[in-house]
């Protein structure tokens, strides 16, 4: 079985989702024996947001320089790597009530026309079904359905989107709110989430 685990923090030892993504990875390995992991550190080497070059190069044009061509070789790995994957598990921090960028230009080089998904005579068609998804979200703030900041949540609603949109419809979510309030409800949020993820039946 192969799992694909991606942190997309900036913040390096002091990340939340960092720690989460870990022990969920853990907990995987734990039920599920063996496993192949491929890991992406997207904070560390993000991969560039799309331009019009990278588009140009989509449809057959000669990349314009070599660090074009080795993002765009970085890029069909990604995707590569994604298609592969049985269990996806992503970092994602709340950054500015949505995914972090870095998240967001590996989002724009796996949703891909033809490989991941499709429009038909129905509409849009997801490709890439069969796979689960966890995601370790982390917030600074409380953003759930009755909290005044509910309005302002653009991260999990995207992210459960985006991957509905892929045909994905196994998404679990492991999360940690409040990390910003204080430090009490910073670790209490940690916790909990981290004996959340030690529950993970799959």
């Amino acid at each position: 079985m192969k799992l694909l685990h991606i942190d997309t923090s900036i913040l390096g030892e002091n990340s939340v989702s960092r720690q989460l993504t870990a022990a969920i990875v853990a907990r995987l390995q734990a039920v599920h024996g063996p496993l192949e992991i491929r890991y992406l550190d997207l904070g560390a080497e993000p991969l560039a947001h799309l331009s019009g070059a990278h588009l140009a190069a989509a449809q057959g044009a000669t990349p314009e320089s070599a660090a074009l061509a080795l993002d765009l070789q970085r890029g069909g790995e990604a995707l590569e790597t994604f298609l592969a994957a049985d269990i996806i598990v992503v970092g994602a921090p709340m950054y500015n009530f949505t995914v972090s960028s870095q998240l967001k230009a590996w989002i724009d080089r796996v949703c891909v026309a033809g490989k991941t998904f499709r429009y038909g005579d129905t509409g849009p068609q997801g490709l890439a079904g069969g796979k689960k998804v966890i995601i370790a979200s982390s917030r600074g703030g409380f953003y759930g359905p009755q909290t005044p900041a509910a309005a302002l949540e653009h991260q999990e609603s995207y992210l459960r989107g985006v991957f509905a949109f892929l045909g994905i419809t196994a998404v679990t979510f492991v999360r940690a709110e409040g990390v910003n309030i204080s430090p009490d409800q910073r670790q209490a949020a940690i916790t909990a989430a981290t004996a959340e993820a030690a529950q993970l039946a799959a």
